[in-house]
């Protein structure tokens, strides 16, 4: 456990790079970490901060430089030594085993075992495991189902799996990308701690406001090269920022003046199966772009999936200009809404199927020929989809697992948008998007509303609920409990509406 932390790490990367066909994945990059500081590596979806983190942990080989781990210079580690030599993970996409409890999860591969047989000690693992759990503050307990925890609690396990380990290093992927406020305030604290006791944290994320709260250096990835680094009184998101994509900071949220247009979504009386006591009503006028906040579990997703036809609506009326929007998903999606899940790789894609495949399989329909496949016109759509969201995809024919998770998000948004629809609703639109991403996905967002179509936008990130909606709708407990106009919304009246 933690108390057994080893000898501090000193680690450093030389000239280490890593090309693939058609793409340098890394050129040349150096970084150096030792135990009992934060390093916090920062950068543009594609910048390498991924591939950067797989050689660290042993899963590709470098093209060239080398590893250098206390004073011992290696080529290239596999999973077996990275772990040998303390080097731990909390990953941003989320992969447990949902058939066993949370213990069996924690110390997957490490199972404490008892007698002659050697028969799994599941007392002695959840004993193992409790401590941990009530570090991190948990609501779920070693004994407890992995199939019924939430995202955010699944995000909680990969921190409690990575904390199980006696490790030097702990990477963290964005790992507060499902958390709650409170959640990731409890993160951080066990970072600082995980800090004092002598390990180091090598913290990768896009909210630059958990970079400034923690790290003492920043080191920053461009297009697979180093583009600076920041000592701690330097850092600061506008340089942040600029170092990398070359902009202020203050140009992403350029919120335009939509007009008031007439209703275009109107939810009355909506009951849902996740709040069978709670009524939610809800309008959506034309043009605009009404933010829905609230705390994790406040029933956001829930009328989400109630509307698009994914869950069944309980009771209530939903209307779609003018008229009744049907219960089922190819109902919905004919009258004209979309839905933009929050987890693109379970609800939002086909990871297997190449990218102009995911671009094109709702406009299916329009791109038949006689039942076939019109190619042509699937490479059109989707080379336009790449263009105008700069997806980063060296070749259509590409697997879409193989892109980026910023790159995989701007699919999902990219393969609606072909629809033409006449209301977005939008769950989480940027979660686990670099910064510059984020500006684009504003910027498609704001000329969406420009040109009269509704837009849901369900958020939890504070600033852009602010920074990007004409007004906001704040759930509580399975209903709205209040909404604020344009000249209401501020963080304090959002926080108080959300907390009830």
């Amino acid at each position: 456990m933690l108390k057994d932390v080893r000898t501090r790490i000193d680690l450093s990367l030389n000239r280490v790079t890593k090309v693939y066909p058609g793409v340098i994945a890394l050129q040349n990059v150096d970084m150096s970490i030792r135990g009992g500081e934060v390093v916090g590596l920062i950068g543009e979806n594609g910048a390498g901060k991924s591939t950067l983190m797989k050689v660290l942990g042993g899963v590709i080989v470098p093209d060239g430089g080398a590893i250098v781990i206390d004073g011992v210079q290696l080529p290239a580690l596999t999973p077996a030594e990275a772990a040998k030599q303390g080097i731990a993970f909390v990953h941003q996409e989320l992969n447990p085993f949902t058939n066993l409890d949370v213990a069996a999860n924690v110390l997957l591969g490490r199972e404490k075992t008892s007698g002659p047989f050697r028969l799994l000690d599941r007392a002695g693992m959840s004993r193992d495991v409790e401590p941990i759990l009530r570090r991190l503050g948990t609501r779920f307990g070693p004994d407890d189902s992995v199939a019924a925890l939430s995202l955010a609690d699944q995000q909680l396990l990969e921190i409690a799996r990575a904390l199980s380990m006696a490790a030097r290093l702990v990477i963290f992927d964005e790992p507060t990308a499902s958390l709650t406020l409170a959640e990731t305030q409890t993160l951080l604290e066990v970072i600082r701690q995980l800090k004092a006791e002598g390990v180091a944290i090598l913290f990768i994320t896009h909210r630059l406001t958990e970079i400034e709260a923690v790290a003492d250096r920043v080191v920053v990835l461009r297009d697979g090269r180093n583009a600076g680094a920041l000592a701690r009184h330097e850092i600061d998101r506008d340089r942040m920022v600029r170092m990398m994509i070359g902009r202020d900071a203050g140009q992403f949220f350029e919120k335009h003046d939509h007009a008031a247009r007439e209703p275009l979504l109107e939810i009355k009386g909506l009951t849902t199966t996740a709040y069978p006591d709670a009524r939610v009503d809800l309008t959506v006028r034309a043009g605009e772009i009404l933010g829905l906040a609230g705390l994790v579990g406040a029933g956001r997703t829930e009328v989400a999936r109630a509307v698009f036809g994914v869950d069944r609506r309980l009771a209530g009326q939903v209307m779609l200009d003018g008229a009744p929007l049907p219960d089922t998903v190819a109902g919905v999606i004919s009258a004209g809404l979309c839905l933009v899940p929050e987890n693109r790789k379970e609800e939002g894609l086909f990871l297997d199927f190449s990218f102009a495949e995911n671009i094109s399989l709702p406009s299916l329909a329009r791109m038949a020929r006689a039942g076939f496949v019109d190619r042509r016109g699937e490479t059109g759509l989707a080379e336009h989809a790449r263009h105008n969201f700069s997806i980063k995809a060296p070749v259509l024919t590409r697997a879409v697992a193989e892109l980026s998770g910023g790159n995989q998000q701007k699919v999902v948004l990219a393969k609606w948008l072909a629809m033409d629809p006449k209301m977005m609703i939008v769950d989480e639109p940027t979660r686990g998007i670099d910064i510059g991403a984020k500006a684009e996905v504003y910027r498609v967002m704001q000329s969406l509303a420009g040109n009269g179509v509704g837009i849901l936008m369900i958020s939890s990130d504070m600033e852009e609920v602010i920074g990007v909606s004409d007004r906001v709708a704040v759930m509580c407990r399975g209903e709205v409990a209040g909404i604020l106009g344009p000249n209401e919304v501020t963080e304090e009246a959002i926080l108080h509406l959300a907390v009830g």
